[in-house]
Order: C-alpha cells, then structure tokens, then sequence
C-alpha cells in the first residue's frame, strides 16, 4: 500500500457525500425525503436495492465461501429470484394501495395501530444488530490498511468516522441521495471484483478454474446432509431463500422503501424481479474471486497466511497484490458497498421510527413539518447507535455473513408471516396477529441463541429462521382467531 491508495480512498469518501448532496435536491415534505416523491426511475431503484443488500458482507465474505469450500452459496441465489417474483405479484399492489410510507402501514390498515407499532419497533432492533455486522465488515480492511501504514487504532475510531461520513448526506438528502449513491457504488465495487479476476488471472494463468474444477470446488448443487441443520444443502438454501427472499424484499422497510419511490406499482416490480438476477450474477462474480484466490495463495488456509479472521482473504490481496492506485480504488469499493447498506438502513430507520413509532405513539395529528423534523434527529440517532452493536460483535469468530443473515432472520419469518396472514386470514384481529408475531420472534430468538451462545450446535439452518416464523404466526395466530365469527357471520350478526 502507498500513500496515493490511503489519497483515494479519502477522496471517495468526500466526493460520495457531495455527490449525494448535490443529486439529493431540496426535500419538501416527509414523502419527499423517505420515499424520494415517487420520482425515481425503476433502473436506478434496481440497483440500489442490490447495493442495499450486497453490504461489504458480499464484497469479502463471499469470496471466502468459496476459498474454503465449494460455489454451494449460489442455490440461495436460485431462491431469492423465486421469492422476489411471488412478492413482486403478492405484497407490492397492496402496499402501493392507500399511498403507503412504510412497508409496516399495512399491517395497521389491517389489523390497527398495535400491529404497525410492534412490527416497526421489531424491524429498528433487528436492522440495527444485522447492520451493526455489515459496519463491522467495512471495518476490517480498513483497520488492514492502517496498520499497514503504522497508524494503529481501533474498530471503534473506523465505525464512528464511516457512521458520520453517511449520516451527512443521508441526513441532508434523505432517500434520493441514498439510491442514487447507491447506483454509483453498486458499480464500483462490481468493478472491482471483476477488476481482481482479470489481475489475478494475468498473475497465475487460468489455471485457477482448472485446480477449482478438479479438487470440486465448482460444486453448485449439495444435496448430502441433513436439510434442517445443514445450511448447505439444497433444500433450506433454495426453499429457505426464497421465504427469505420474501421476507426481506416483502417486509423489511429497508427495501420496499425503495420500492415505494418507483413511478408506479408495474416499474416497482419490474425493479425488485430484475435486482434478484442481478444479485445472482454479482455472487457468481465474488465466488469467482474466492477460487482464484485459493489458487493465488497456494491453497494456503487463512491461519497459514497469519490472518485473524477469514474474512481478511479478499482485504489481504487488495493490499498486497495490487498495483498502487488499484488496492485504494477496489477498497473504495468495499466503502461503498457498506456505506451504501448504512445509508439505506439510517433512512428505512428513520422513515419507520417517525410513522411506524413515533406517528402512532403522538396524541395529537402529526405535521409534516413535525415529522420531518423528527425523522432527521432520528437519521442521526440511529447512525450513532450502529457504533454499540458493530463493536460488540467484533468478538465473534465465525462467518460474519452468516451472522448477520441469522440475526435478520430471527424477526423476518415473524413479519412475513404477519403480513400472510392479514392476507389470507380475513377472520383474525390485531391480538392473534400480535402473539402469532412474538411467538415467531421468540421461537427463531432461542435457536439462534442456542447456537450462537449456549451449546454451539446448529438445530435448524439459518435459512429457516423466516420459513419456521411464517408457519409459527400462521398457526398460532389462526388458532386464536377460532374464537371470532367468521366475516360473513360477524355481518349477519351485526345486521339482525
């Protein structure tokens, strides 16, 4: 590494906040800053939403997958295109009824002001802890990379200088500058990983496909195994991705807030079906990288190459077998793709604390202007609160990617199958939904705790967290609607 990378590096980071100020525009009014006006073209909102969900966790925790294992990561690719598809037709006309800000608004039309409430309050605690993860990803390379240069600090210094840099032009620019920061991130980091099979490829010749192939590293389909605890077979990983899929596309605010600034219902789903395609194609691009890396680095093991952690393979190339200019452009990229999950979570945060929380908790009729308000002081809170969790789990030694998709898990099989069965249930009331919910929660809450902390062994995979709280909500929450008449019934009562 030389200075002009470290020059790079920090040029990125002020031209991303210029550039998200000066795309941003004037923000009028609450629908101006949360869902940009419904003004954005669908491509754009495209590929925000897969730079929303890529995070630094894709650009070096994936590669890894596949340096020490086989290219298995690509069934959930399959899945999450499924699930898009079903929300695409299922979810999105409904929230596109009414004008709606939150994905959580739904639930309140149909259940009241409990449901949206308590759905908005699970969805900022589990954001915050996921995100946490996908700041601590960032980190890593950073941390690399000074202590390459001598300058010795901590992950805590890295996390609050990333936290405010994003909370400036989110704070300012509201959702049109993040989308639109997105694109251009999404692009450079992309880039970037095709950028680093061209180097490595002209360093070692092609034949790192060939050593992938004959030691079975290309290995796409695992159908050993058991399919519950097994989070690489098949099964979990196309059926679990898709519920998945359904629950983070279909009920998670961080993605249908961007859906929700389409031009229309048609362009918002031509949007998310074409972002799992996408999505497919950059796994494929980042599992690449990790087998031409394991031929790069001699099959040596991450211990073996003095790392810490595996996730430093990737960050570890970039510094050392890059040309000077190159190493910063490409860990730039890795900036963006965390900066561009963080600004995407503090303006979903936001958006859901002032209409999801804050709007259902006044007494009184919110203004615009109150809301507006509110939701700026809440970008800044919830940017400083990401610091607590993203320090706490630098402790954990596993796959950083699986941890951050289990937490999310936890709460999503609950949300979705909150918002399945406001669809299909047309008998049960805000109570069934409420306990249906926090039954999910707490069953996928236990699992995870379980594995994480207490005995170590996996008991379902994490691919089943949202599939497992969908059928938790579902039953539970239709058992207790038994004790009401049915609509048909309720109206000849009502009537005689």
């Amino acid at each position: 590494m030389q200075i002009i990378d470290l020059l790079v590096i920090v040029a990125y980071l002020v031209a991303t906040a210029w550039l998200g100020l000066v795309l941003s525009g004037k923000q009028k009014d609450l629908k101006d800053y949360f869902i940009g006006g419904r003004t954005l073209p669908w491509w754009a909102v495209c590929l925000s939403i897969v730079a929303t969900e890529t995070s630094a966790l894709t650009v070096i925790g994936i590669p890894v997958m596949s340096y020490l294992g086989d290219l298995n990561y690509l069934q959930l690719g399959f899945g999450y295109i499924l699930g898009r598809v079903i929300v695409a037709f299922l979810m999105l006309p409904r929230y596109y009824d009414g004008e709606m800000i939150t994905a959580y608004a739904y639930l309140g039309k149909r259940f009241g002001q409990s449901t949206q409430t308590t759905a908005g309050l699970t969805f900022l605690v589990t954001r915050l802890l996921a995100d946490g993860v996908r700041v601590l990803a960032a980190a890593i390379p950073l941390k690399v990379i000074l202590d390459g240069f001598g300058i010795h600090t901590s992950y805590f210094v890295i996390i609050v200088v990333l936290s405010l840099v994003t909370i400036l032009y989110t704070f300012i620019g509201g959702i049109k500058a993040v989308v639109w920061v997105d694109v251009a991130q999404m692009l450079l980091y992309v880039v970037g990983g095709i950028l680093a099979i061209i180097i490595v490829t002209a360093t070692v010749g092609g034949g790192w496909v060939t050593d992938a192939v004959e030691a079975g590293k290309t290995n796409l389909f695992v159908f050993e195994g058991n399919p519950i605890s097994s989070s690489a077979s098949f099964l979990p990983s196309f059926i679990g991705g898709a519920v998945f899929a359904m629950a983070s596309h279909g009920s998670d605010q961080i993605i249908v807030q961007r859906l929700l600034s389409c031009r229309t219902k048609v362009e918002a789903q031509k949007a998310l079906i074409w972002s799992g395609l996408i999505v497919f194609v950059q796994f494929a691009i980042f599992l690449a990288v990790g087998l031409a890396l394991w031929t790069y680095y001699g099959q040596a093991t991450p211990t073996e190459l003095g790392l810490t952690r595996d996730d430093e393979i990737f960050p570890l190339f970039i510094i050392e077998g890059l040309p000077t200019g190159v190493s910063g452009l490409l860990l730039a990229g890795i900036l963006a793709a965390a900066m561009s999950t963080l600004s995407s979570s503090l303006s979903a945060l936001s958006s859901s604390t002032v209409n999801d929380v804050y709007a259902r908790l006044k007494r009184t009729p919110m203004t615009d202007e109150q809301g507006f308000r509110v939701g700026r002081w809440a970008t800044i809170g919830w940017g400083i609160a990401f610091i607590l969790p993203a320090t706490v789990f630098e402790s954990d030694s596993g796959s950083i990617v699986i941890l951050a998709l289990g937490i999310a898990g936890i709460t999503y099989g609950g949300l979705l199958g909150a918002f399945i069965f406001g669809i299909f249930n047309r008998r049960a009331n805000a109570v069934d939904a409420n306990v249906g919910f926090a039954a999910a929660v707490a069953v996928n809450a236990f699992l995870f705790v379980m594995e994480k902390y207490v005995t170590g062994e996996v008991w379902v995979a994490w691919q089943w967290y949202p599939l497992l709280g969908v059928i938790v909500t579902c039953v539970l929450g239709g058992l207790l609607s038994l004790r009401h008449p049915a609509p048909a019934m309720r109206e000849r009562v009502s009537t005689s």
